[in-house]
């Protein structure tokens, strides 16, 4: 069974800046109900163009919510819990896989009677967002830089943070809204533009681009015939992937609580390095097996007649089946590590209060867009390469590894006006050296 996927629209409008993310993920949720109603009388209607619609509202529903939510969450936290607090959103993406796996059960509601009622499951989690949303504060970052309310900014952070000293997080804050000061939100385009922006945009196209290229889907999507071929009987395997997706869940628990204390290089390196090892394992078990059924056809032959035989299903490896399987587990465990929640904070870190609503739309549709090139391609990458097909992906995460080592810089502990400040030596080096002496005459002594 291949891994259900969160539908391709990242439609967070360039005007994102100018509104609150409370309020928007908020409204969002209308976009659920109606998709909900529309899957819930579909059969009854007779109409597919109900369930087209639906699939489409709910596609502008996960878009927006995904682009919105990490930067909320980002901007709400604290700097000692800022990566771990937006990193939330990929424990609950994965655990939104895993539950999509166990309702699609059979027993439960995959049975052909109850499609109506498995589509129109997401109204559940319209509704509690919906009745809880109202009850939370609006991002203290926003109200203070983007609307000037220092009484509500204020008001928010006590609801945040409780009865505590707000004196040193609240000067931060002045100090980012004195920085932004002058500046309007960029749209998308204009972050292609700006070579302030240069390693930050870079940073965003190379590793939101790597994470959808790295092979991780293609695991999934792999997983159901290993697993018939290892011996696990077809009406079976349905329960053998739901343990796919708990590894990516176990793993975005165990990173989000490892995350402030590790930090965002380490495990962005780590899972690549691990995805590109177990990746060249997994390619050695196809190999292996492809050559034991070549070597059981050739013998099959010689015992047999002259005659030309179907070739034998078994290898005559049958232990590679089972070490492809446990390289489809630990592949998805190393990509929960680190890429699968790390990447979709960097926008949030890399990024000032002016740009970051346009760098979350575009981190969004770069994903998708990689997401859907990478399905379209597959069966053609599939047919060529053979039991090669993983090699593609290797290069990808060996890639990401390496950019991440040399040109990432480390974002735990450190407020996004320090990130700011960083990024901006990075992007101007010369600057941060001060000034150089361009007079036309050298002294003879300061020269030696």
């Amino acid at each position: 069974m291949p891994r259900p996927r969160r539908p391709l629209w990242s439609t967070a409008c360039r005007s994102l800046g100018h509104h609150a993310g409370k309020k928007s993920l908020l409204v969002n949720n209308i976009f659920v109900v109606l998709a909900a109603i529309l899957f819930g009388f579909s059969r009854k209607a007779g109409s597919f163009e109900m369930i087209m619609l639906g699939r489409l509202l709910v596609g502008v529903s996960a878009g927006v919510s995904m682009n919105i939510q990490p930067m909320y969450l980002g901007e709400s936290a604290p700097k000692e819990l800022r990566g771990a607090v937006a990193m939330s959103s990929a424990i609950f993406t994965a655990l939104g896989i895993v539950m999509g796996q166990v309702v699609g059960l059979r027993e439960l509601l995959g049975d052909p009677q109850a499609w109506p009622l498995l589509l129109a499951s997401c109204l559940v989690p319209g509704v509690l967002q919906l009745a809880s949303l109202p009850l939370v504060p609006e991002s203290p970052r926003y109200l203070l830089i983007d609307c000037g309310d220092t009484e509500a900014c204020l008001a928010a952070l006590r609801r945040l943070r409780g009865s505590g000293d707000l004196a040193r997080e609240l000067e931060e804050l002045e100090e980012e809204r004195a920085a932004c000061q002058g500046c309007r939100a960029r749209r998308p385009w204009e972050l292609f533009q700006h070579r302030a922006l240069r390693r930050q945009v870079t940073s965003l196209v190379v590793l939101g681009s790597a994470m959808e290229l790295c092979g991780n889907d293609l695991m999934y999507a792999y997983a159901s015939s290993v697993f018939q071929k290892a011996g696990v009987p077809e009406a079976k395997v349905q329960y053998a992937t739901i343990g796919t997706g708990s590894c990516e869940l176990l793993m975005a628990i165990v990173s989000c609580v490892a995350v402030e204390r590790m930090g965002r290089r380490v495990l962005l390196i780590g899972g690549y390095s691990l995805m590109a090892c177990w990746g060249s394992i997994f390619t050695v078990a196809l190999c292996l097996q492809v050559a034991g059924v070549d070597e059981g056809w050739r013998v099959q032959a010689r015992l047999t007649s002259t005659s030309p035989l179907p070739r034998p299903w078994q290898s005559s490896f049958p232990w590679t089946l089972y070490l492809a399987v446990a390289c489809i587990f630990a592949s998805i465990l190393s990509f929960g590590i680190g890429p699968a929640g790390v990447t979709g904070i960097l926008a949030t870190e890399l990024f000032d209060q002016m740009a970051r609503p346009a760098a979350c739309m575009v981190c969004g549709a770069l994903m998708w867009i990689m997401l859907f090139l990478v399905s379209l391609g597959f069966p053609f990458i599939m047919e060529a390469l053979s039991h090669f097909l993983y090699v593609p992906f290797l290069g990808v995460c060996v890639c990401g590894a390496i950019y991440t080592g040399l040109f990432l810089p480390e974002t735990k502990g450190k407020t996004l006006q320090e990130i700011s400040e960083e990024l901006h030596r990075l992007n101007f080096p010369r600057r941060a050296q001060g000034p150089t002496w361009r007079s036309p005459e050298v002294i003879q002594s300061t020269e030696l």
